[in-house]
């Protein structure tokens, strides 16, 4: 395994739970029913595909609870495949409106046999549920999948309530194991927030490893010998693999990275925003006049308004050209550092949101395609060998013991982007739910039937109070009032529970209405709150 140089692919796919059935349709689901379309089922078919053609690949995935719950969700299941149907009429429309336009009518071509073949697989290969397709390919080693913080926490931020933090552990390996029928060994911390200690808390769940930032690692006692070439082990014994830093600029980065190059598809540029409202209202939901609708004609082209039109056979000669670029600064970069690791083989990690890959950047399932057949047809000695994280920790567990810096991959590196004047006031009310469940849980530690029902439900809502997508999106002014409302009706609901408990009444009609609503979690045990002794 350590005898030549590795490269580690690692994708976090989550999504913020959103699930509205009060409502006959719910703009923001979408959110799930775009990436389900543009970045799951499509990292699925290039599974398949790479498994046809005998091409060897290997990537990491982590799965959030959250993304898991939604999408074992029958409902969710049910009005995606509506989504679907709705997106194929808007293409049989957008064909009539560019009937002979022999530039934009296959671009719409494009879009129908996407949806379509997107409809077919969920339906007739994964029975409405592609769990199923990742689960073959961790059982047969191809991928390896990782869990997450229960709702994606900024677990930093509660350090000093590691009720809470063992909360989300604890939480998301129940989820992952009810998914997988496995416990996993790896935990992708939600915005690679680490803090000096965490490791312990991990290691105790018999967690193998975990992932941190650069620069982290390198503010880290003592120093790492190597940087982020090998990976580390923390005081407790947690295996710390190293984000590199040049391979995220070259595909994270906005203006320099791949998916800036003029000749991608846009994300921004939308026939949502583009054409009439009245003509794409009727395809983003109820009450809805602009929105994407995910049918884009135009190539990011530069800073400019007048776009050139998409050209996806130029696209994916490019997808091509960045992937040997990609491989061969990896290697370069391999190369380099074996000069002075005598005793050790670098290991790059890559790590992403998935999400990247097709939703936000269309060509990213066929840049990691690209990436796999070049890196088959190499065969020199100091060649990178792809590995998933577990398979690396299984062949090599020589690692320098090193405790990072409190860290995170967001701006500035520690904390600010949770923490600023437009979301600081979600982080008080969090840490009020988290604190009241915990005493919840010590004064009511042996209960069962309804009120054991109701406790399960508190933990459930304080859980979604510690979601770090909501902070994010009020700091951006993305999404905001909808961040705001979860994060007040998730407040609201923990403060009802926790009144009701007080007073010993429960309104049994509202708790069960609750409880159909935000079903995360069924396994889910309020004792975890509970302080460990």
């Amino acid at each position: 395994m350590t005898n030549k140089p590795s490269i580690a692919l690692v994708l976090n796919a989550h999504l913020p739970f959103v699930r509205k059935p009060e409502y006959e349709s719910f703009f923001e689901e979408r959110w799930l029913f775009e990436a389900i379309s543009e970045t799951y089922l499509p990292l699925l078919r290039l599974f398949r595909k790479l498994d046809a053609d005998s091409i060897p690949f290997k990537l990491s995935l982590s799965m959030s609870p959250t993304l898991l719950a939604m999408l074992s969700d029958k409902l969710l299941a049910e009005r995606y495949v509506r989504y679907l149907d709705m997106q194929l009429d808007l293409a049989a429309q957008e064909k009539k409106r560019l009937a002979g336009d022999p530039v934009f009518t296959p671009l719409a071509q494009l879009y129908e046999s996407l949806y379509r073949r997107n409809k077919e697989d969920f339906e007739q290969l994964y029975f409405r549920n592609i769990l199923m397709g990742y689960d073959y390919y961790y059982k047969r080693g191809k991928i390896d999948l990782l869990t997450s913080a229960a709702t994606h926490a900024f677990l930093p931020l509660y350090q000093d309530a590691p009720q809470a933090v063992l909360a989300q552990i604890e939480t998301a390996i129940v989820a992952h194991r009810n998914a997988f029928g496995k416990i996993p060994q790896g935990f992708w911390l939600p915005q690679f927030g680490w803090y000096p200690g965490l490791g312990q808390m991990l290691i105790n769940y018999n967690i193998r490893y975990s992932i941190v930032t650069t620069r982290g690692a390198l503010l880290g006692k003592p120093v790492p010998q190597y940087g982020s070439f090998t990976p580390l082990q923390s005081p407790s014994g947690l295996r710390l693999f190293v984000r590199d830093a040049g391979a995220t600029k070259a595909v994270w980065s906005e203006t320099e990275g791949y998916p800036a190059d003029p000749v991608y598809r846009d994300f921004y540029r939308d026939i949502g925003y583009d054409l009439d409202s009245a003509f794409v209202s009727p395809y983003l939901g109820t009450g809805v006049e602009r929105g994407f609708t995910g049918y884009k004609y135009w190539a990011v082209t530069g800073k400019t308004d007048h776009k050139r039109p998409y050209e996806p056979v130029a696209a994916s000669a490019r997808v091509v050209e960045h992937a040997r670029a990609f491989l061969l600064e990896r290697k370069n970069s391999a190369r380099a550092a074996s000069q002075w690791m005598k005793d050790k083989k670098p290991l790059i990690v890559c790590p992403y949101d998935a999400e990247l890959f097709g939703h936000w950047w269309f060509e990213g399932p066929l840049f990691l395609e690209a990436l796999f057949r070049a890196a088959a047809r190499k065969k020199e000695d100091d060649d990178l060998q792809f590995v998933t994280l577990s398979q690396y920790d299984r062949s090599d567990r020589d690692a320098p013991v090193s405790e990072p810096e409190f860290s995170s991959w967001g701006e500035g590196g520690y904390a600010e982007v949770w923490l600023d004047g437009s979301n600081d006031w979600v982080h008080r009310h969090s840490r009020q739910t988290v604190e009241r469940m915990t005493e919840l849980a010590e004064r009511f530690p042996d209960e069962s039937g309804l009120r054991e029902r109701i406790l399960n439900q508190g933990a459930r809502e304080a859980l979604l109070t510690m979601s770090s997508d909501w902070p994010l999106l009020l700091r951006s002014g993305q999404s905001g009032d909808f961040a705001r409302r979860q994060i007040e009706e998730s407040v609201g609901n923990f403060t009802k529970i926790f009144e009701m408990l007080c007073a010993n009444t429960v309104d049994t009609e509202w708790l069960t209405s609750l409880e159909r609503r935000n079903n995360l979690f069924p396994d889910i045990n309020y004792r975890v709150f509970a302080r460990k002794r």
